[in-house]
């Protein structure tokens, strides 16, 4: 199993500093784009695990946080679909694990978001007028969204299908 730790081995002490190194660059990444720190690092940091699952005094030692933040992360990331609670049969403490097609799951979750931009533009392209440049650039934008939503579907189905090849299932 991967951990942040350096408890282990000196193999697996190198391990974990590169373990670690990938779960900060990667969570910095993420928070570049827009999702919140502790959240990015959670999510880095259980993609990253052999299990594949954690629960959040697990997340809280790997990470070195609190395990205040590491509630908030998870929770963030249970309700925009990236993360699933769960608990094994007799366990005392919930696990947290990346769904198993995770970004699919998130793409198909900004979906909803992209007809919501898409409704706005389409709004506001009639409020201001398509023959004044800035209604031209809304209306543009609102027909970049509607080209999303139609070509996301068809790129997930493809993804799906190369997967499948690659597994050989």
């Amino acid at each position: 199993m991967n951990t942040l730790n350096n408890t282990q081995t000196p193999e697996a002490g190198e391990d974990d500093d590169a373990v670690r190194r990938f779960v900060e660059h990667f969570a910095q990444l993420l928070t570049e784009a827009g999702m919140p720190r502790m959240a990015s690092r959670a999510f880095a940091c259980l993609l990253a695990e052999d299990a594949g699952r954690l629960t959040a005094a697990e997340l809280a030692d790997r990470l070195q946080a609190s395990p205040a933040a590491v509630s908030g992360a998870v929770r963030y990331l249970t309700q925009a679909g990236l993360a699933v609670r769960g608990r094994e049969p007799g366990a005392r403490r919930d696990h947290y694990r990346l769904h198993d097609d995770v970004w699919v799951e998130m793409y198909l979750h900004r979906s909803a978001l992209l007809r919501r931009w898409e409704q706005a533009m389409a709004e506001g392209a009639e409020l201001i007028g398509t023959d004044r440049p800035a209604g031209r650039r809304i209306e543009e934008t609102r027909e970049f969204f509607a080209f999303l939503q139609e070509e996301l579907p068809a790129a997930m189905q493809r993804w799906r299908e190369r997967r499948t090849a690659a597994r050989g299932t």
